[in-house]
Parts: C-alpha cells; sequence; structure tokens
C-alpha cells in the first residue's frame, strides 16, 4: 500500500513530546459505522529482545477467514516502555509492514487498545488516524473496570474508566475469559464486536490476532 500515513508526524524522543501528539491527534477519532467489510487486517508485535521487535500483519477475507496477504518487518522499538506510550514503540513498523502489503485492507484489528486508553488514544486510534482507515482495538488485557459477562458467546459487559464507558469485556467462547473490544476510528462499538465475533469462530482470540501472532514467531 503507497502512502500509508494520511496525517503523518515525528516519532517523539521524550514523554512530553508522545503525550502531546496524543493529545494532538485525540480529536481527529471518529467513531461512525464503518464501509462494508471484505477484508481485516491482523496486527501483532513479537518481541525478540527487549527492543528488536518483529511486526507482522495479516489480511484475511472475513468471508472465509483466509489469509489474502501478509507482511513482515524486523525493527527496532525505538521508544522506551512507558504505560500508555505503547504505541510509540510498535507503531513505526507495524505501519512499514502495512506499507508492504498488495491488498489494502478494509479495517485494521489491533491486538491492543483503541479508546480504553488513559487518554482515549491506544494503538488502534493511533495507527487508524495515521491511516484514516478503519481501525478496532481488540485486547487480551482489561484497561478498566469491568463485571464478568455471562458464559454464552456474544455476551458483553460495559468497560469503564474514569465513570466512562471506553470498550466492552466480549465473551467469543462460552466459558472462555472474554476479550477486550474497543473503537479505534471510523468504527461504532457495536460493529467492532460484531466484527469481533465473526473473526473469533472458534476460538478466544480472532483470526486475525491468531494469525499475524503465528507469522511473527515463525519469522522471529
Amino acid at each position: 500500500m503507497d502512502d500509508v500515513i494520511r496525517d503523518p508526524h515525528e516519532w517523539p524522543k521524550t514523554e512530553a513530546e508522545a503525550v502531546a501528539i496524543q493529545e494532538r491527534l485525540r480529536p481527529l477519532v471518529r467513531v461512525e459505522d464503518p464501509p462494508q467489510v471484505r477484508t481485516a487486517a491482523g496486527l501483532d508485535v513479537a518481541y525478540r529482545d527487549e527492543d528488536e521487535i518483529v511486526a507482522a500483519v495479516t489480511v484475511l477475507d472475513v468471508t472465509t477467514l483466509s489469509v489474502v496477504d501478509s507482511a513482515v518487518v524486523r525493527g527496532k522499538a525505538e521508544f522506551p516502555y512507558v504505560p500508555g506510550l505503547f504505541a510509540f514503540r510498535e507503531a513505526p513498523s507495524l505501519l512499514a509492514a502495512l506499507a508492504d502489503l498488495s491488498v489494502r485492507p478494509d479495517v485494521l484489528v489491533c491486538d491492543g487498545q483503541g479508546l480504553a486508553h488513559p487518554r482515549r488514544f491506544g494503538l488502534a486510534c493511533h495507527l487508524g488516524v495515521l491511516t484514516d482507515l478503519p481501525a478496532i482495538g481488540v485486547g487480551k488485557t482489561a484497561m478498566g473496570r469491568y463485571e464478568p459477562p455471562a458464559e454464552q458467546r456474544g455476551s458483553w459487559s460495559p468497560l469503564h474508566q474514569d465513570d466512562e464507558v471506553v470498550g466492552r469485556a466480549l465473551r467469543t467462547q462460552p466459558g472462555v475469559k472474554p476479550v477486550f473490544v474497543s473503537v479505534g476510528h471510523r468504527y461504532t462499538l457495536d460493529a467492532a464486536c460484531d466484527l469481533t465475533l465473526r473473526l473469533a469462530p472458534k476460538y478466544r482470540l480472532p483470526e486475525t490476532t491468531r494469525t499475524a501472532d503465528h507469522l511473527g514467531r515463525k519469522q522471529s
């Protein structure tokens, strides 16, 4: 995909610079009904050591869940690990992997957070705004408070931060720990949960995440 970044910014060197970027870009996040989704990209990062990373992207046909394109980029995380600023470690390599794709996905499914973030600007928001692609976050860990949803597949409960609903705990398989879904960009929370269930017919995690994780581990 040529010209993958629509709204570029300098990658920060300090925590203050990174927070300022998040605050500047946060108002650009749009919550809206998504376009028709035929393909979905899974994005995942594997760490070879503390800073050497392998960014993997797989593009799946949403109907068949088969992989139709993929890309892997090895890189170095230039930004330190700071809670709430994780995107600055992983986004540069993930954007490079997206640029190597030949198929432009209809939605980005990030292994991480979107609006479920202290400044309401997690990785899914950051990548969505920079590319202007629809994006959602499907995290393994809750960023906020929630009551466990009912045990059946498709059950959900609201995820709260600071008395605000920022996402949902979504049960993708009966009796299995939920995943945590939040809007990234150009999506609604209802649509994000519907897509996550479509992408997770057999396992807890969506096939987008599973295939990207497998590809990254195989290459690391």
